[in-house]
């Protein structure tokens, strides 16, 4: 509900109201009234709403009455519900009639108890119509005047025929409504994993949104089927001690954060919610954990004076650095070029020690195919020599026969 002066109704001064919870879904709202006493226990009450007469209970500080006038305001009752967001009526409707009697009871069982056939009848109805939707419960009003069903389905369905159909067979209004799982589990939750009956239906006044940042900032599991309830979503009683983790962690400095300690200085790399340490990492790698009351934070301009001297330092350290690397390299340079020196002496001199031995060999050759070629033609004029002298030889033998 808005906070705004237009959504907000005062009271009137000539009118009480009380506050009733009331119905199948535990509506909650203001009724008026004319009783000058209001009982300082939980009270049974017969009251008019704009669907006809419901049973409801008085809730709430009872003893905020004076005079049987409900003096607490609207934020009040918010802050007792503990939730800014809770739905009440933003115009004072209906009408305390009287306080339950015996036979309004003893109505009211009977009831409950023919509302099973009626639900019995609404599926069959369903299962003839093939509806795609799911009765979960049914509501009989006290007065008769109408009979709520409350089903679940995907989505949108058009039940118009069936609003028909069980209207002909009970003679009064039908009121078809459309819940959610939680509802679901609200109005038929059973043993919860923890051996009590579902909170939703137990004591829980408002079904407050659950998320996943809640199992996580309490480092609880995260395996669905472990911290699903009954109705699939997350557990409501995840949200107990949201308030009490939160405020804890406040205390906690972030991740990142530069702390001093008695060990000195470090950063925050890691922090526990329930004990309140704290671990902090130093300049040489160690890390220890400590109370979150020992440790100072260190402001951003405090540190950033230190990171401007550390950076000066930095600076300093850097220029030295460079000038040493630049001296090295000129000697390494200087070094590079004379092992270059040294290299290209050394290159020349087998170069021309190469070119030397390949003139000796081939000057050898030469000569040896010189020797060789002389050898040759001396061989072969013995040859003809030989030759001649033995054709005149055999000549002059001729003759001489």
């Amino acid at each position: 509900m808005s906070k705004t002066a237009e959504t907000k109704p005062k009271q009137a001064k000539n009118k009480k109201y009380m506050l009733v919870r009331y119905g199948r879904m535990n509506s909650l709202g203001f009724f008026e009234h004319n009783e000058t006493k209001i009982p300082k226990v939980i009270t049974r009450v017969v009251v008019k709403t704009d669907k006809g007469l419901q049973l409801g209970r008085l809730v709430g500080q009872l003893s905020s009455y004076r005079g049987g006038q409900f003096k607490l305001s609207e934020d009040d009752v918010k802050e007792y519900f503990g939730d800014d967001n809770i739905d009440l009526p933003s115009k004072k409707g209906g009408k305390f009639i009287r306080y339950a009697t015996g036979a309004d009871l003893s109505e009211q069982e009977h009831l409950g108890r023919i509302t099973r056939d009626e639900m019995e009848c609404c599926r069959r109805f369903i299962k003839e119509l093939d509806l795609p939707m799911k009765i979960v419960d049914a509501e009989h009003i006290l007065g008769g005047e109408r009979i709520i069903f409350y089903f679940m389905s995907d989505g949108r369905v058009d039940f118009r025929e069936l609003v028909k159909k069980l209207a002909h067979e009970y003679q009064t209004r039908i009121e078809m409504r459309q819940i959610g799982s939680r509802d679901e589990a609200k109005l038929l939750g059973d043993i919860e994993s923890c051996g009590q009956e579902c909170c939703c239906k137990r004591f829980l006044r408002l079904l407050k949104p659950v998320n996943m940042r809640m199992a996580k900032m309490q480092k609880a599991t995260l395996d669905p089927s472990k911290i699903s309830g009954y109705c699939g979503r997350l557990k409501c009683c995840l949200r107990y001690e949201d308030k009490t983790y939160t405020e804890l962690k406040k205390r906690l400095p972030k991740k990142s954060t530069w702390v001093r300690t008695k060990n000195g200085e470090g950063k925050v790399v890691d922090s526990q919610i329930l004990t309140q340490l704290v671990v902090v990492e130093y300049d040489g790698g160690a890390r220890i954990a400590g109370p979150v009351d020992e440790i100072e934070i260190i402001p951003p301009p405090q540190r950033a004076e230190k990171k401007q001297d550390d950076a000066d330092e930095d600076k300093k350290a850097g220029k030295d650095k460079r000038a040493r690397d630049g001296k090295r390299a000129g000697e390494d340079k200087k070094a590079g070029r004379d092992r270059r020196a040294g290299r290209d002496k050394k290159a020349a001199r087998n170069k021309k020690q190469d070119n030397r031995k390949a003139q000796e060999r081939e000057s050898k050759e030469d000569r040896e195919q010189g020797s060789k070629e002389a050898q040759e033609q001396g061989s072969k004029e013995d040859r003809e020599q030989g030759s001649k002298e033995d054709r005149e030889q055999g000549s002059k033998e001729d003759r001489e026969e």
